[in-house]
C-alpha cells in the first residue's frame, strides 16, 4: 500500500508539471510571434492546446533523457562559457521537441527557442518544487540524494566504523508534560515520537537551573557549565556591558568562559557537528551557530549551511514556498485570535510573521537537511537545535493551537532525520531532548497595568509614566516610596513631576541613583550601576527605603532575592516573610514554597555567581493553573521558576544506559551534559579532549569582540 500511494503521488506531480508546462507554451504562442503551435491554415482551441502538451511533453522527455548526459559533458567546458551553453542547449532541446510534433506544427526561431526554453524551465521546476512542499517522500529523497554527492566528492569510503554515531535534536521550549500529551492516545499529535516512546526509547523529566532558558541550558549541555550565567540577559558592572546570550559577541565570550572554566572543549569536540545552535560545544563543523557568526574570515563557517541547502533549486523553492505560506498562516491565526477575542494575547504584528516563518521553515529546513548531511557523513557526534515551537509558544501560548501545529511539523522533521540514518555509513542512535520548557499567563504588563520597570521606579520616587502611574500598583508605589522619603502629595494631588515642580529624579545625594531593569521571561533583574559590586539590603533600604516592599507585596511577584551584610542571601515575600538561604531561618509563610522541592537550592545557588544582578525579582506563581508573569511580552514564557518551564525532557534509545539518578530527576543542565557525554562515550565511542586539548580550543575562541577586559570603567555608561 505506501509503495502504490508513492506511485501515486508520482504520477500526480509528473502529469501536474506536464499540464504547467503546457500552459507555458499556449502563453509563449500567443505573446512571442517567431513562436507558434498551430498549422499555416490556423487550428482550433482544442487542436493547439493538444500541440502544446505534446511540445511539452517532448521536451520534459528529452530533459529528463540528454540532459543529464549534455551536463557531464560540461565539465571538460571552461567555466566562463558555461552560462551561455547552458541556453543554448536548453534552446536546441526545445527546437527538437518542436520537430517531433506532427505535420510541422511547432515552430521557433533560434532566438525565440532559447528564451522559451528558459522559461519552461523556470515554470516547470517552480511547479514541482510546489507540489513537493508537503511531500516528505521527495523531499526525503532529494536530501539523501544530495548529501551523498558531496559525501561522494569528499571522500570515496563506502562504509564508515561500525561503531553507532549519536544524533543529538533538542526541541526548543518544548516541556516533559506538554511532550507527553503530544504522544498520548490512538491519534497522537507527533506520531514518530509516539512511536518511538513506546517501543525503541525512555521518556525522562529533568529540572533546569533557576535560569530556566535556551542560553543557560545549552550552554552546560555542550560546554559543561553555566556557571555566573544568571539569565537570558543581564549587566556586568565592572565593564559596563549588558550580556545577551543569543547576541553573535555574548555567546562567543560565555563559550570561552565556559572552555576557560572547564578546561575541556565541549562536547562535540571530537568528530562533531553543531547545528542551528547558540554554542559550538567544541564541533569543527558548523551551521547557524551564533557563537561563531561574530568571526571575521575564513574560519566563520557558521552560514555555510544556508549556502549548501539553497544551493539545490529544489530545496529553494519548496522552501520559499513553505516560508510564503507560514507567513501568510501567522496573518490569519493572528487574525482569528483577535476576532475571537482570545486572552491572554500578546501584539503579533510587525516583523513578527517574517520572524516566525524564517523559525519554523527555513532554520528548520536548513538544520534537518545538514543533520541529513552529517549522518551520510559518517559523523561520530551531531548536535541539533530546531527553535520554531519555542518561537510560536512565545506569542500564542504553549498549549495553543497555533503552537501545536509546529509541533506536527517537527515530528515530520524527526521522522525525515530517523529515515536518513537507514542510508548513513554507519548506525546512528537519536536522543531527543529539550532545554526548558514553557509556562503560560497573560503578561504582568497586560495583568496589571505597568511594566516591571515602571515598578520599580515608582518604588524608588522616579517619575513614571502616566498610564502606570494611573495603576493601583504605580499608585501604591509612588505614595509608599513619598511616604517613605517624607515627600508628601502637593495641595491638590498633583505629583511634583506633574505638577513641574522638583522631579524625585533630580534629588541629590545617594537616591539619585537610577536602576536598570532587565526581563528574561518571568525573571526580572534590577541592577544599581553606580554601585559597585552587589547592593547590599541595608545599603538599599537606605538609599530606596519604599522598594523592597513595594516589590515583595506587589501580587504579581512571588520573590525577591537581594544580599543582605547582616543575614547574607535573603528571599523575601508578601507580608514581611522572609527566606534566609544560609541558614534556613524562615520568617512567616516560606517565599520559595509554591516553586517547589529544589527552588531553595536553584536561587541559592545563583546569588553565588558573581554577575547576579543586585535584586533578582520572580513572578507570582499558581500551582493551580500553573500561571505566571512574564515581564517581557510573552504569554509562553521561560526564564524563572514557576510551573512547565523548568521540566524540560530527555527522550533516549534503551540501548543506552539509564540517565539516573534512580533517587530523583535530574537537575540543572550540567549533570544532563555528563549523561551525554557518557552516552557518546558507550559502545566505544569518542574520547573527550580534556585537559591539554582544551588549551587549543581556548585559542581559537578568543575574547568577543565587545567584551574588555574586567578593569572598573566609572565614566562608561550602560550599553
Amino acid at each position: 500500500m505506501p509503495r502504490w500511494k508513492s506511485l501515486s503521488g508520482t504520477l500526480f506531480r509528473v502529469l501536474a508539471v506536464w499540464l504547467v508546462s503546457s500552459l507555458t507554451l499556449l502563453v509563449l504562442a500567443a505573446l512571442l510571434p517567431d513562436f507558434r503551435l498551430q498549422s499555416a491554415g490556423g487550428d482550433s482551441l482544442t487542436r493547439t492546446a493538444f500541440t502544446a502538451a505534446l511540445g511539452a511533453g517532448a521536451f520534459g522527455l528529452l530533459s529528463a533523457l540528454v540532459w543529464p548526459l549534455l551536463v557531464r559533458a560540461l565539465l571538460l567546458v571552461p567555466a566562463l562559457v558555461i552560462g551561455l551553453l547552458v541556453f543554448f542547449l536548453n534552446g536546441s532541446l526545445l527546437l527538437l521537441a518542436l520537430d517531433l510534433i506532427p505535420e510541422g506544427r511547432g515552430q521557433a526561431a533560434p532566438e525565440t527557442a532559447v528564451i522559451v526554453a528558459a522559461v519552461m524551465s523556470a515554470t516547470s521546476s517552480a511547479a514541482s518544487g510546489f507540489l513537493a512542499v508537503r511531500n516528505d517522500e521527495a523531499y526525503h529523497r532529494r536530501l539523501v540524494r544530495l548529501a551523498g554527492r558531496r559525501r561522494g566528492r569528499r571522500s570515496g569510503a563506502a562504509r564508515g566504523p561500525a561503531t553507532p554515531g549519536t544524533v543529538f535534536l533538542q526541541l526548543d521550549g518544548l516541556g516533559h508534560d506538554l511532550l507527553c500529551e503530544a504522544v498520548r492516545g490512538d491519534r497522537p499529535l507527533m506520531k514518530t515520537v509516539a512511536r518511538w516512546a513506546g517501543d525503541s526509547h525512555r521518556l525522562t523529566p529533568w529540572r533546569t537551573d533557576w535560569s530556566s532558558q535556551t542560553g543557560a541550558s545549552q550552554l552546560a549541555l555542550l560546554h559543561g557549565s553555566n556557571e555566573d550565567l544568571p539569565a537570558f540577559r543581564w549587566y556586568e558592572k565592572e565593564t559596563r556591558t549588558l550580556v545577551v546570550s543569543n547576541r553573535p559577541t555574548s555567546a562567543a565570550e560565555l563559550q570561552r568562559r565556559a572552555i576557560e572554566r572547564t578546561g575541556d572543549g565541549g562536547l562535540l569536540a571530537y568528530d562533531g557537528a553543531s547545528r542551528g545552535n547558540l554554542f559550538s560545544g567544541g564541533a569543527d563543523q558548523v551551521a547557524l551557530v551564533m557563537s561563531v557568526a561574530a568571526r571575521r574570515g575564513k574560519h566563520n563557517r557558521s552560514r555555510a549551511g544556508y549556502f549548501a541547502y539553497f544551493s539545490d533549486p529544489a530545496n529553494a523553492t519548496r522552501t520559499a514556498v513553505s516560508f510564503v505560506a507560514e507567513v501568510v498562516r501567522e496573518i490569519v491565526q493572528s487574525l482569528r485570535t483577535r476576532f475571537r477575542r482570545e486572552r491572554p494575547r500578546v501584539p503579533r504584528g510587525g516583523l513578527y510573521p517574517v520572524i516566525r516563518a524564517f523559525a519554523t521553515v527555513v532554520e528548520r529546513d536548513v538544520v534537518v537537511a545538514a543533520v541529513i548531511g552529517d549522518m551520510i557523513a559518517g559523523r561520530t557526534a551531531v548536535y541539533a537545535d530546531l527553535v520554531g515551537y519555542d518561537e510560536v509558544a512565545h506569542h500564542s501560548g504553549p498549549a495553543h493551537r497555533d503552537a501545536l501545529q509546529v509541533l506536527r511539523s517537527l515530528d515530520r522533521a524527526i521522522a525525515l532525520i530517523a529515515r536518513a540514518a537507514r542510508h548513513a555509513p554507519r548506525p546512528y542512535r537519536i536522543v531527543l531532548l529539550s532545554d526548558h520548557g514553557q509556562s503560560h499567563g497573560p503578561t504582568f504588563l497586560d495583568r496589571y497595568g505597568l511594566s516591571l520597570g515602571d515598578l520599580v521606579r515608582a518604588g524608588c520616587g522616579l517619575p513614571v509614566p502616566r498610564r502606570a502611574g494611573r495603576t493601583p500598583s504605580g499608585a501604591e508605589a509612588r505614595e509608599a516610596a513619598r511616604a517613605a522619603l517624607h515627600r508628601p502629595e502637593e495641595a491638590g494631588g498633583h505629583r511634583p513631576e506633574e505638577a513641574g515642580g522638583q522631579s524625585p529624579e533630580k534629588t541629590e545625594g545617594p537616591a539619585s541613583s537610577h536602576p536598570l531593569v532587565l526581563a528574561s521571561g518571568n525573571l526580572g533583574l534590577v541592577s544599581f550601576p553606580d554601585v559597585p559590586g552587589r547592593i547590599t539590603r541595608e545599603e538599599l533600604d537606605r538609599r530606596h527605603p519604599a522598594l523592597l516592599g513595594t516589590l515583595a507585596n506587589h501580587p504579581g511577584i512571588g520573590f525577591v532575592l537581594i544580599r543582605s551584610a547582616a543575614h547574607g542571601p535573603v528571599v523575601l515575600g508578601p507580608s514581611g516573610a522572609e527566606h534566609h538561604l544560609d541558614t534556613g531561618h524562615i520568617l512567616g509563610t516560606d517565599p520559595l514554597a509554591p516553586f517547589g522541592a529544589g527552588a531553595a537550592e536553584a536561587v541559592r545557588r545563583t546569588d553565588r555567581f558573581p554577575h547576579t544582578a543586585d535584586l533578582m525579582v520572580n513572578s507570582a506563581y499558581d500551582p493551580t493553573t500553573g500561571a505566571v508573569h512574564a515581564f517581557e511580552e510573552q504569554i509562553g514564557s521561560h526564564g524563572g521558576l514557576g510551573g512547565a518551564q523548568s521540566h524540560p525532557f530527555l527522550l533516549w534509545p534503551v540501548e543506552l544506559t539509564p540517565p539516573g539518578p534512580e533517587d530523583g530527576p535530574l537537575t540543572g543542565a550540567e549533570q544532563v551534559h555528563q549523561v551525554l557525554r557518557r552516552w557518546l562515550g558507550e559502545a566505544e565511542g569518542p574520547q573527550l579532549p580534556l585537559g591539554p586539548g582544551a588549551d587549543e580550543l581556548r585559542r581559537e575562541v578568543p575574547p568577543a569582540e565587545g567584551f574588555p577586559s574586567p578593569d572598573p570603567a566609572p565614566q562608561d555608561k550602560p550599553r
